[in-house]
């Protein structure tokens, strides 16, 4: 089961014995995971949209609330807790049955059950673990006992209900998103079970450097962090966990990067570079380095778009549609499967031809504006849309270019002072080796030109 072992302690579905051991004797034999599952509202890290007060899911967990709920959110966020406290805090009945495992006969199985206690006065809470893994028609054995509220349904999954979930049991449930936990929420859960009884009891420290590697590794899942921090401790030989002694147990090198410091510079300058130096090799390992990190990926995304222009620019126009189509991918999907779209797009970037004009361009042309060079505009170009404009001499004068069979027609555009100035200089790599001819051309056309082609003179300076 996905989400772990579903007999916490004080569950209805849990063996007595088990029930009653205190965990400080079975530390063996229970995942720390487990022992360390929140007892009460007060130990849940994280999830402070839907616990606020008056909250749905905090009045649910209170027993003023009787609505099914559909828990969605990424593993190790709380989902089986929260449904475990529902009972707990109520004292409702906590059945639990996993999608993977059970079948149309299990959930009618529970929901009779539920049917006989509820005629003595007795509510049942049941969970499913990885709902959106039932079929329609085990879904649609659930109908009329949560409608009729034989049972509390609280159904875990880790895929947006809305595409995995039949219509009319999302209809009848609430839908809550569950958010991954923040690397201080990771943190406090790794220090709650270091010293709490129930966990570790403070018989082990971790190095702050140890610490930071387990919160990343985690990367917002609390039952990774724990699992990790275990295996960590039970190969430790002293009460000390460094941070080689976690890398040995996790199997995962620390990288040495710091978000906030010189390596978070380092990396995406070399990043960068390489990508402009079309070492597609290189760039992957820097971004590889960088994801490894826990580096924020909308930054990755951000510079990817920059460099698209800034680098790569008219040699490959559609540089920039893959950089944006990873940015948006990023926002769609997040991490880890994001990583697919920032290396589809490093590798474009990187094999791409490359352009420095879009920079150059658009830097000479602020430099000119920044020197005052911002004359008048031509009064031909002004808006005539109002009255009086034509008495003002506005839009008088202009010439329609799509009246043209080439649509392109001699006419000026760039204040007096500025015409004839060149500010886009393309280059003869990739795609842009057309657009320089179609630029030459476009401009010789616009201005009017009698000289010959690239002479950068006008006849009619004027015009």
């Amino acid at each position: 089961m996905s989400e772990g072992l579903f007999d916490v302690p004080g569950s209805a579905s849990a063996e007595p014995e088990f029930a009653a051991v205190e965990f400080r004797g079975a530390g063996e034999l229970v995942p720390l995971a487990v022992r360390m599952r929140p007892e009460t509202l007060d130990e849940v890290v994280g999830q402070r949209h839907l616990l606020g007060p008056g909250s749905p899911l905090r009045r649910l967990i209170e027993g003023s609330g009787a609505a099914s709920v559909l828990l969605y959110g990424p593993p190790g966020t709380g989902k089986t807790t929260l449904a475990a406290l529902v009972s707990t805090a109520t004292g409702r009945r906590f059945e639990a049955l996993s999608a993977l495992s059970a079948g149309v006969k299990e959930v009618r199985g529970v929901i009779e059950l539920a049917r006989r206690r509820l005629t003595a006065g007795e509510q049942t809470v049941l969970f499913i673990d990885e709902v959106h893994r039932f079929s329609r028609t085990q879904q649609d054995a659930l109908l009329a006992a949560v409608e009729n509220r034989i049972v509390l349904l609280v159904g875990a999954t880790t895929e947006n209900p809305s595409f995995s979930v039949v219509s009319p049991l999302l209809s009848r449930s609430l839908v809550l998103q569950l958010r991954p936990l923040t690397p201080d929420d990771i943190r406090a859960v790794l220090q709650r079970a270091l010293a709490d009884p129930r966990g570790l009891g403070g018989v082990y420290t971790v190095t702050d450097e140890a610490m930071e590697h387990l919160v990343r590794i985690a990367a917002g899942d609390a039952r990774r962090a724990l699992t990790a921090l275990e295996a960590a401790t039970s190969s430790a030989t002293g009460g000390a966990v460094d941070l080689a002694l976690v890398e040995a147990s996790v199997d995962e090198a620390a990288v040495r990067y710091d978000r906030a410091g010189d390596q978070h510079y380092d990396v995406i300058s070399a990043f960068i570079k390489s990508i402009r130096g079309s070492d597609v090799d290189a760039a992957l390992h820097y971004l590889a380095r960088m994801i490894s990190a826990g580096e924020d990926p909308r930054f990755i995304a951000r510079r990817l778009v920059v460099h698209a222009s800034e680098d790569v620019g008219m040699a490959d126009p559609s540089a920039l549609q893959t950089a944006i189509a990873a940015a948006q991918a990023v926002q769609l999907i997040g991490m880890p499967e994001a990583k697919l779209a920032l290396a589809q797009a490093t590798i474009h970037l990187a094999t791409a031809p490359k352009s420095g004009a879009v920079v150059a361009a658009i830097g000479a042309a602020l430099s000119d504006v920044g020197a005052g060079k911002a004359g008048s505009v031509p009064p031909h170009l002004r808006d005539g849309h109002y009255a009086g404009a034509a008495g003002l001499g506005n839009a008088q004068g202009y010439r329609y270019p799509h009246d043209q069979p080439g649509g392109v027609l001699a006419q000026q555009y760039p204040p007096d002072e500025l015409v004839g100035v060149d500010y886009y200089t393309p280059t003869e790599h990739g795609a842009e080796r057309e657009v320089a001819a179609r630029v030459g051309k476009l401009r010789r056309i616009v201005r009017g030109l009698r000289t010959g082609p690239g002479s950068g003179k006008s006849d009619e300076p004027g015009r």
